[in-house]
């Protein structure tokens, strides 16, 4: 059997496993070991914090809502019921971006479901 030499593809290898820590601090940088376990860390909190940034949307889209509520006399929390039971189909998303760039027509919303 032949002798097969991997020269080239460690090289092909390594290099795009430094391409994918390039500014990372310390040897995570430039050590192949280190970059290896930093690609594998970021990885999972990636995934971890594409997950905690619903909640983290969702939170900030309450309190924008909540802000303009307690302006008009109401609360937030008597809010959302008051749109499941007039049947509004309108999100939260929507809901705090009225209430941040349209107050008027939010607060048209909230007569209506009043």
């Amino acid at each position: 059997m032949t002798r097969v030499k991997k020269g080239t593809n460690a090289l092909k290898s390594r290099k795009n496993i430094l391409r994918k820590v390039k500014g990372y601090k310390h040897g995570r940088g430039t050590k192949e070991r280190q970059a290896n376990e930093a690609i594998f860390h970021a990885g999972t909190y990636s995934f971890a914090h594409r997950k905690d940034k619903k909640g983290d949307f969702r939170r900030l889209w309450n309190v924008r809502m909540a802000a303009l509520l307690k302006q008009n006399g109401t609360s937030y929390s008597k809010f959302i019921p008051m749109l499941k039971k007039a049947n509004v189909a309108l999100d939260r998303k929507i809901l705090a971006t009225l209430a941040e760039y349209h107050p008027e027509t939010f607060i048209k919303i909230l007569e209506a479901v009043k």
